[in-house]
């Protein structure tokens, strides 16, 4: 299985940085068009996100959107005196943001405290979730970190539903799964929004 994971991850992440830089704005524009019309991000006060790098699915539209409605915006925030651990901070604006361990900018430590996963007023409505790749069941390849893994397992985020977004050619028939692994309940791309 770590086989065909190495393998796939591989391909999926050259196909990604081969992927026109345009082509990738169209992609990301798309799907978070699609997105904002949904009924679940429209009533979402608490919303999970991240920030896009290296040819990801954009999210810019979606910050800039939810800030403005005065949502409360969680990003991840890995510990880099923790391997593979990763937090959430609430991020009020792009001026929260600094450069992170893995080159991706951040909540500031120092202007944004972690979320505590255990407090009542951690409940978030909805979790906008990166990947390699996801398949057609919610099953998603990561980095091969695992922060992500962890994350979800958290009891504070078992009711949050999670959305896949990614481009269109990351979606595959199937992908090897741990018994772990916790699935999203929908996927987006430039094609639209699925619920699973």
């Amino acid at each position: 299985m770590a086989t065909a994971k190495t393998a796939l991850r591989r391909e999926m992440l050259q196909r990604r940085r081969d992927l026109d830089r345009e082509e990738a704005q169209r992609h990301g524009a798309l799907a978070q068009a699609a997105l904002l019309a949904h009924p679940a991000w429209v009533t979402a006060r608490q919303v999970v996100l991240y920030v896009a790098v290296r040819n990801e699915l954009d999210t810019d539209l979606l910050l800039r959107t939810a800030w403005e409605a005065g949502k409360e915006v969680l990003l991840p925030r890995c510990d880099p005196a923790c391997s593979g651990v990763m937090c959430l901070a609430p991020c009020l604006c792009a001026a929260d943001l600094g450069p992170g361990s893995h080159g991706i900018p951040e909540p500031s430590p120092l202007r944004c405290p972690p979320v505590d996963p255990q407090s009542p007023a951690f409940a978030p409505d909805l979790a906008i979730i990166p990947g390699v790749a996801f398949d057609r069941q919610g099953n998603r390849l990561g980095y091969g970190g695992g922060y992500y893994d962890r994350f979800l397992s958290t009891p504070g985020m078992s009711a949050t539903p999670l959305v896949g977004f990614a481009h269109a050619f990351q979606i595959v028939d199937a992908l090897p799964a741990e018994a772990w692994d916790r699935p999203v309940n929908a996927l987006c791309t430039e094609e639209g929004l699925i619920w699973l």
